[in-house]
């Protein structure tokens, strides 16, 4: 009696893509499969060993037309057993409908969604202008770099010949629908401290701990007070301040002696509003001030701060509110908090379909409920069916 979209939703759940040994290859033969049953033509580009981009297309009428992107990723988080109800990779469904699993939210349901849209608009016969590509990349949830990143420099993605493209969201625990139209640039920093070593029972002089102290002082003072802004200021949302977060802390050799050497390393998310070149001017300031021997390197620096019209004079955004407001969809327009794979692209809204949901992404017990994802199908479906078939834009001739 289960919805046959509700089927095959779960059964994407229960191939194991969990890092740090995700099963690339299950999820990409189980991909091909729903592909090829819808009678889209499959491409898989390798973009480096092990790490396949597979591209499933809906060929438009008019090829020379610029294409809609539905892009997803494959890979999840970890999960810690222990603190779940019910297995993480089981897809277990309760009595009011929710299905539990590691990508329930985040994000194979959006993968079936754009499948299963798809699958309903061929079955009524649609046919569209605008070729439509689906997009299924590895290693978002570790940075997109031996996926996304790469794949946009080949010439595969270049071929998509892409003008509107859509990535993942939130779930909304309200009725509102959050569309992510830009994203923090995510800046991952390590600080390292050097001091006089020595006897752990001396009071020795200049040690890095005391100017790790500083460095740490600095920082999280900065982040309590982005946190009190986010606090005071109810028109802000965690999209429009800037989050940091000292995530790694290495330093020591022994309990009785001082270490010559610590290092702190903090992941900081930049809204697209904030200078970045003042800020890292303020990155180096505390660093300055914290004495000498402190230096701070990147792991990663994201400097792209480009953002998605919202402008209803922009044809492409004004055919996808246009949907929203036929729906009665209530939407709200945000800066994404974190990082996707959107920022290599960034001609796309970030939208996953999922009011009436805790946001549980990374979380423990991730669920979604069937009735939600159903309709994030028939939302899909309705979007693709005034994209696809836009008019020539005077940029295509």
């Amino acid at each position: 009696s289960e919805n046959s979209s509700v089927t095959l939703f779960r059964e994407y759940l229960r191939i194991d893509t969990v890092h740090p040994k995700p099963d690339y290859d299950a999820a990409v033969r189980f991909l091909e499969r729903v592909g090829t049953d819808l009678g889209l033509a499959c491409q898989k580009v390798e973009v480096c060993q092990g790490h396949v981009v597979l591209i499933l297309t809906w060929q438009g009428t008019n090829p020379r037309l610029r294409s809609i992107l539905l892009n997803s990723h494959t890979d999840v988080v970890p999960v810690f057993e222990e603190h779940w109800t019910y297995p993480p990779f089981e897809a277990v469904k309760d009595s009011k409908g929710n299905i539990y699993a590691r990508g329930a939210q985040d994000m194979k349901c959006v993968s079936i969604q754009y499948l299963e849209a798809i699958r309903r608009l061929k079955a009524e016969g649609k046919s569209f202008a605008r070729t439509i590509h689906l997009t299924f990349v590895p290693d978002e949830e570790v940075g997109g770099h031996k996926g996304m990143e790469m794949f946009v420099q080949r010439p595969e993605f270049k071929a998509l010949n892409v003008g509107f493209a859509m990535d993942e969201g939130l779930a909304s625990p309200s009725d509102t629908f959050s569309v992510f139209y830009g994203e923090k640039s995510p800046w991952w920093i390590k600080v390292k401290c050097m001091g006089s070593p020595g006897h752990g029972s001396r009071f020795i002089s200049n040690t890095a701990a005391e100017k790790m102290q500083k460095v740490i002082n600095s920082f999280l003072a900065f982040r309590e007070s982005e946190k009190q802004r986010l606090k005071t200021d109810s028109s802000l949302t965690l999209g429009d301040v800037t989050s940091l977060n000292m995530t790694m802390l290495e330093g020591g050799v022994s309990f009785n002696v001082v270490p010559s050497e610590m290092a702190a390393s903090f992941d900081i998310r930049i809204p697209p509003t904030v200078d970045l070149k003042a800020f890292e001017e303020q990155v180096a300031k505390w660093c300055r001030g914290a004495g000498d021997g402190v230096t701070y390197e990147f792991h990663q620096k994201c400097m792209d701060q480009h953002i998605t019209s919202t402008d209803e004079s922009d044809p492409w955004w004004k055919a996808f509110s246009g949907v929203c407001r036929d729906m009665k969809l209530q939407l709200k327009l945000e800066i994404f908090p974190a990082a996707t794979d959107s920022r290599y692209i960034r001609a796309e809204p970030g939208f996953s379909p999922m009011t009436r949901t805790p946001v549980l992404l990374h979380d423990h017990n991730e669920f979604l409920n069937e009735q939600v994802f159903l309709r994030g199908i028939e939302i899909y479906a309705r979007l693709l069916s005034a994209l696809a078939p836009l008019p020539p834009l005077p940029a295509e001739g």
